[in-house]
């Protein structure tokens, strides 16, 4: 039996983990919950899996919650407080599934109280991943990645020694998004509904728009430089629109190891909360005679500079990815307000990028100071648009 706290319970990651633990009750139990103001699903699972612990955004959503729940469960509220339900006494697994840099504090409390940790939340990595890894060095942990990309990669490295001798490039694959084949001279007329409709995967609205820009590969390529302590030059994106290959490692001989199934985010999950073993999950089965046909195409730069501008910060090095993902979360935000258009979000990273001098992360006040200053200079450029 496992002891699971998840952070970012009511997200789509969340609510799919908790119904393979709600189908597997002899090998896990909640503990802890963390979510931000969704009270009417927060409450359901805490009548479902009556955890210990539950945080919320603030404390007139945990008044509001008080009111609804008969259970008793102890709730506490802000950062503070999901650092608190991370660090729950006997937590076996912190799945890290909250959305955005504020998942960082949380995620390395968990690493430091010595959790396991299934790791959903990108932007820990992005933000501050050399940081994160050292840490969990010292905690002796390991960070087991839940996205199905690095899923696919770690699975594709089970039982290999010595990775910097023997693995010549990861390949991550990307569906494209809505917009693969759409003409460039049409993007800066996307709407906010068209960006949300992403054809393979359901995902919450942040990620989805990340999607759409390919900011969330380019994001994905410095969390596996991190997670895999790979140099950024090793690590390719191939659009794969049937994503039914996750991704690939290839080696030094040659060989190519690609992990396959079906885009269902509820088989990484299930990998990363029961590591090192595998669980039997009653999901649909991959037909390859179904799908009949995988394409691969490289990814069109021009069309979505975001992923560049990741490839660049992350060259750079320092602070620069975490004013990438800062000033990203911020330029997402205003489009889905419908502030500014499709085209800008990548303008204003990338303005944002310019403006601030890169410089060391050492430790944890440096990336959030580094997160603020970002969020305040991009808003400053939506602004002035």
């Amino acid at each position: 039996m496992k002891n699971i706290v998840i952070l970012g319970s009511t997200g789509s990651i969340g609510v799919n983990a908790l119904k393979i633990i709600e189908s597997r009750p002899d090998s896990f139990r909640v503990v802890g919950l963390s979510a931000r103001s969704n009270l009417k699903n927060l409450k359901i699972q805490i009548e479902k899996f009556s955890p210990k612990i539950v945080s919320v955004a603030d404390a007139r959503t945990a008044k509001q919650l008080r009111a609804i729940i008969k259970k008793k469960v102890k709730i506490v509220t802000g950062v503070e407080g999901a650092i608190e339900v991370a660090m729950t006494p006997d937590a076996d697994v912190v799945l890290s599934a909250m959305v955005g840099a504020v998942g960082l504090a949380p995620t390395l409390a968990a690493i430091k109280a010595g959790k396991q940790i299934a790791l959903a939340n990108k932007e820990t990595m992005v933000t501050a991943g050399q940081l994160v890894s050292k840490e969990a060095r010292a905690a002796k942990i390991k960070i087991i990645p839940v996205d199905s990309e690095h899923s696919a990669i770690f699975q594709a490295l089970r039982g290999e020694r010595h990775l910097k001798k023997t693995v010549s490039k990861l390949i991550l694959t990307a569906s494209g998004g809505p917009f693969r084949t759409m003409p460039i001279s049409k993007t800066r007329h996307i709407t906010v509904n068209e960006a949300l409709c992403h054809p393979v995967w359901s995902m919450g609205p942040k990620i989805s728009i990340d999607s759409a820009t390919m900011m969330n590969k380019g994001l994905e390529v410095i969390e596996a430089r991190w997670l895999f302590n790979i140099q950024p030059s090793k690590i390719e994106v191939l659009i794969h629109p049937q994503s039914i290959i996750h991704s690939m490692v290839e080696f030094y001989d040659s060989s190519v190891i690609a992990q396959m199934g079906l885009p269902d985010m509820r088989a990484p999950i299930s990998f990363a909360l029961n590591y090192p073993n595998r669980l039997k999950v009653n999901l649909p089965r991959l037909d390859l005679t179904k799908i009949k046909k995988l394409t691969f195409e490289p990814p069109d730069i021009k069309k979505f500079p975001s992923l560049k501008l990741a490839y660049d910060a992350l060259d750079t090095g320092g602070s620069a990815p975490a004013v990438l993902n800062a000033a990203n979360e911020v330029a997402v935000a205003a489009f889905l307000e419908k502030k500014i258009a499709f085209t800008a979000i990548s303008e204003v990273v990338e303005e944002t990028l310019t403006l601030i001098k890169p410089h060391p992360v050492r430790n944890l006040p440096e990336a959030l100071t580094v997160d603020k200053e970002a969020r305040i200079k991009a808003r400053e450029i939506i602004g002035n648009l």
